[in-house]
């Protein structure tokens, strides 16, 4: 795809939806790490199914590790992983409130140092609550990128190397989100709605349906 098209294809997500968000719910820093954590091979809506008990419990790290593994578990289990995700949040909230004073890190390598917290996640955070440049690549923006040629990849990080090199900076905030919303309900995994596409004229997707 070359460099007019995908520009094109940005102002059109932006005509749309000039402040695209996430669907997770939180209201501080410290409850979208949590929320973010949980998504991994699970939905935002389960996600927040469970946050939204659980964050009328605890909601700060101290809370999250005076709560306790065995309590923590039993609020999160409906989500997938939660055991291994359970001991992470222990871990990941005890390092945040005694090394890092309650903030979450402001650096990608600390936080990919956190238990529980890839590179994905890391994106997410350094993208959402600093403002940077990052962007995360996820199965939707995977498949968008690939699907339509925006920015094809053999894996999420040959997407990401791409997408952060032909991205222009004003769109590299909101990409992600856009592509995300895309994937979840036009560009589909199995059912492509492309009668309701907005982008479906310059898309190069070869399988394209009315």
């Amino acid at each position: 795809m070359n460099k007019k098209k995908r520009y094109k294809i940005l102002s059109l997500f932006y005509t749309q939806d000039s402040d695209p968000k996430t669907e997770l719910i939180f209201s501080s820093d410290f409850e979208l790490l949590l929320s973010v954590i949980l998504s991994a091979q699970s939905t935002d809506l389960t996600v927040n199914k469970i946050t939204k008990k659980l964050f009328k419990i605890a909601n700060t790290p101290e809370s999250i590790v005076f709560l306790g593994l065995e309590r923590l578990t039993k609020c999160i289990k409906n989500v997938g992983l939660y055991n291994t995700k359970a001991l992470n949040i222990i871990r990941t909230s005890f390092l945040i409130a005694y090394k890092y004073n309650g903030n979450i890190p402001n650096n990608r390598t600390i936080l990919e140092s956190l238990p529980g917290v890839g590179r994905k996640t890391a994106n997410i955070i350094l993208n959402t609550i600093f403002k940077k440049n990052t962007i995360a690549v996820d199965t939707h923006v995977f498949r968008v990128a690939n699907r339509t040629n925006f920015a094809k990849g053999k894996n999420v990080q040959d997407v990401e190397k791409k997408l952060m090199k032909v991205v222009p900076p004003f769109f590299k905030l909101k990409i992600h989100s856009w592509f995300v919303l895309h994937g979840r309900y036009i560009c589909t995994a199995r059912k492509v709605k492309c009668n309701m596409c907005l982008i479906y004229n310059l898309c190069e997707f070869n399988e394209k349906k009315i």
